[in-house]
């Protein structure tokens, strides 16, 4: 099934949910301890591996991080060629106050945001659609 193209319609569905837990970027660089983290999300940059993790993981295998994020999914199925949807949703978070963090699925969009303003996120997220 196609996803999504239409950004009125995208926005009007996007039903953000939260995912459980508290995730963190790190960066990985040593073989070994890439051996043993299980990412939820890589990004493979010319200096090594970002990942990012469940905070617990990070903590108990010593890996250092700086930012808490809570992962909202947004569960509406949007084409990977969708117009806007990255730029709308970013921008009403900007407008918040609210730091965002997009990772894309095939089929879904992932923010990553202030674990701490989460709830907040989702409200933002969620009026989307009822915008004029």
């Amino acid at each position: 099934m196609p996803g999504e193209r239409d950004l009125k319609r995208l926005l009007a569905s996007l039903e953000p949910v939260q995912r459980a837990g508290s995730f963190v970027f790190a960066f990985i660089d040593d073989q070994t301890l890439l051996e043993a983290v299980v990412p939820e999300a890589t990004v493979r940059e010319d200096k090594g591996l970002t990942v990012v993790l469940r905070r617990e993981q990070a903590d108990r295998l010593g890996i250092a991080y700086e930012y808490v994020a809570a992962w909202i999914t947004l569960r509406v199925h949007s084409a990977l060629d969708a117009v806007g949807l990255t730029a709308a949703t970013s921008t009403a978070l900007a407008d918040a106050g609210l730091s965002c963090n997009v990772i894309a699925g095939l089929r879904h969009d992932h923010l990553l945001v202030p674990e701490d303003r989460a709830l907040e996120a989702i409200e933002v997220l969620s009026g989307l659609g009822t915008r004029p």
